[in-house]
């Protein structure tokens, strides 16, 4: 079994990370953290190069926790690349933080989130800085 971590270098993937890490360490499962920016998006604010990474799973072992990072791409459909990623590596849950917008930001701008929470095939966990 795995704990799904929805990680983009934020706030909110702090948050997914150190709930994520408490769920998979309280499950005695690992971690997979998933970075997995949008092709064609700004890859030098979303994307972790080799050391960031490896910091992560550093942080992972410090809460007790095996885990590892994977970057896949996704085009606009981040929801099958989470879907495919727990199917693959037998997960029990999903974790991904959340930033506070306001309805009609959300209704303008769209919401991962929101199609996260309402498509994924194994349950999710929000969580908030």
């Amino acid at each position: 079994m795995t704990v799904i971590i929805g990680y983009l270098p934020s706030p909110e993937g702090q948050a997914a990370l150190k709930a994520g890490f408490a769920e998979a360490k309280a499950r005695g499962v690992r971690a997979l953290v998933v970075n997995s920016p949008r092709l064609g998006a700004a890859s030098e604010v979303t994307t972790l190069d080799a050391s960031e990474a490896a910091a992560l799973e550093e942080q992972a072992r410090k809460a007790g926790v095996e885990a590892e990072v994977l970057q896949p791409e996704h085009e606009d459909n981040l929801v099958e690349t989470l879907n495919r990623c727990a199917k693959e590596n037998d997960a029990s849950m999903i974790v991904i933080g959340l930033r506070k917008r306001s309805a009609i930001g959300k209704f303008i701008l769209g919401s991962q989130a929101q199609r996260i929470l309402l498509d994924s095939d194994v349950p999710v966990l929000t969580t908030t800085p």
